[in-house]
């Protein structure tokens, strides 16, 4: 009896538990499909490749995201959303100025160094036009939202003397920005180019310590 029923049990379990954690089936199909649309692209990403990385089926991904176009674009929300939300949690407003901003650069060169999947999707994005990022009004929500911590960084900073006036936080946004997205995105051809192995932890450093320095001596009085 109990040999007989031994078979049935880990075919049971799963399904149930799929049926059961409707978030993390969810969850499970976005962190797939972001390892296909970074592989793939938007273009060549396939849903039956996402389904199979799942164990699931193309019926499933569609009766949660509709189509492979919305899928895409819940991932950029998912990838940008993440990097805002752990912004968020820096506590930068009960920092001094300057320290607010150095933690702000690092965080930002950190993340783009450790999490690629983010600066291809990016560049895939890109490729598009920002024609899906348009669609999503969480994302310009949430990069709004970091916008404003920025600029109240910068006034803080101005009001005690100790960042000249008239600052633009997104032009300063773009500056660590550009910085820390560039030397992931083309690591490879700039590495093969000029010879330098910008994933070398002593390499990391000396960028990290001067994209920081570069911050704070642009935005000084």
């Amino acid at each position: 009896m109990n040999s007989a029923d031994t078979p049935a049990e880990p075919v049971e379990v799963p399904r149930k538990s799929r049926k059961n954690n409707p978030e993390k089936t969810r969850e499970d199909i976005l962190q797939a499909a972001v390892a296909e649309f970074v592989q793939q692209g938007l273009s060549g990403a396939r849903v039956d490749a996402i389904a199979e990385r799942t164990h699931t089926s193309k019926r499933m991904i569609y009766y949660y995201f509709g189509s492979k176009e919305q899928l895409y674009v819940e991932v950029l929300e998912k990838l940008y959303g993440d990097i805002r939300r752990t912004e968020s949690q820096l506590h930068l407003a009960e920092l001094a100025p300057q320290e607010a901003i150095r933690r702000l650069v690092e965080f930002t060169f950190d993340h783009h160094d450790r999490n690629v999947d983010f600066v291809r999707i990016v560049s895939i994005e890109n490729i598009h036009h920002g024609e899906y990022v348009k669609q999503s009004k969480a994302i310009r929500s949430l990069s709004n939202t970091m916008l404003h911590s920025l600029d109240d960084i910068l006034r803080r900073g101005e009001a005690e003397g100790l960042f000249r006036s008239g600052l633009d936080p997104l032009d300063v946004h773009l500056l660590i920005s550009s910085f820390c997205l560039y030397r992931v995105s083309n690591r490879h051809t700039f590495g093969e180019i000029f010879q330098v192995d910008l994933s070398g932890e002593q390499v990391k450093q000396r960028h990290k310590q001067m994209i920081c320095e570069s911050v704070l001596r642009y935005i000084q009085p």
